[in-house]
């Protein structure tokens, strides 16, 4: 087996791994560097360094070209690509994005527990996102940044909770070492807080499972079965690339599981050759 790894992780700007058993609190670079670790103890895994660019074959008899020019030879393909972030719009968040401004409370939320925050997100999203921050802290606004695509239902259940709506686009955020201070609107509004949770727009961590044929759903990831098999015979997906659930532990869960299914695949296809 061989693992292709550009080195580029999603979560490579955050401080902290979290929610993952036996590993809470460790550095992405640090989780990284143990799992290469323990995985070079196989004498059967090899690692290549660099970016894939091209997959070309079939079922059995793939073959996957880095940009560094290295040709893989492969029978099945895992694609665990994650998920990337689309360039941040709003001037001043790049700056925060990892060290005060997160996406998931699940992973971030117990740091920023009890302090003033700004939720950056709109309509449906919102709905679903604010009832789970409010289990982190109650002293936290809402900044739509447009719109806010809210029912009039919708917008008198943040009244009735004491959470403020703002709609004005965002002018910019200020910050100080990466520690968020404000977001300040176009229509003037200041909003002074120490944390930031936003919903990113996100693409699949690599153009190669559509390129080579891979059914991708409306929201980006790739389309699986129970068993990590995509439409195309031969290709699985795992991890976020492959699913909504955005953590660590779950996507490298997903990951063991769909490795069993393509070993016991190829095992078997090896048992059965001479019948």
């Amino acid at each position: 087996m061989t693992i292709i790894d550009e080195g580029r992780p999603r979560n490579a700007v955050t401080r902290e791994v979290h929610g993952f058993l036996t590993r809470d609190g460790i550095t992405p670079r640090e989780l990284r560097r143990i799992a290469k670790e323990e995985i070079s103890a196989y004498p059967s895994v090899s690692f290549g360094a660099g970016t894939a660019v091209a997959v070309t074959g079939t079922d059995g008899q793939f073959q996957i070209e880095t940009a560094q020019g290295q040709i893989f030879a492969a029978k099945k393909i895992l694609f665990a690509v994650g998920m990337k972030d689309e360039p941040l719009d709003i001037p001043g968040l790049e700056e925060v994005y990892g060290k005060s401004a997160f996406v998931c409370p699940y992973c971030d939320g117990w740091e920023l527990r009890e302090q003033s925050l700004v939720v950056i997100n709109k309509g449906a999203e919102l709905m679903h996102f604010a009832p789970l921050i409010s289990g982190w802290t109650n002293r936290f606004t809402v900044c739509t940044n447009g719109p806010d695509e809210l029912t009039d239902a919708e917008r008198e259940e943040f009244r009735r909770n004491r959470v403020s709506l703002y709609d004005s686009p965002i002018l910019h955020i200020d910050s100080s070492d990466g520690i968020v201070q404000q977001v300040v609107l176009e229509d003037g509004t200041i909003v002074p807080c120490t944390g930031i949770f936003f919903k990113p727009e996100l693409v699949t961590g690599s153009k190669l499972p559509r390129t080579i044929g891979c059914q991708i759903t409306e929201w980006g990831t790739v389309v699986v079965d129970d068993f990590g098999k995509t439409n195309v015979p031969g290709i699985y997906s795992a991890g976020d690339a492959a699913s909504r659930t955005h953590q660590a532990v779950a996507a490298a869960s997903m990951g063991a599981f769909v490795a069993a299914v393509i070993n016991n695949e190829l095992n078997t296809k090896a048992w059965r050759k001479n019948l």
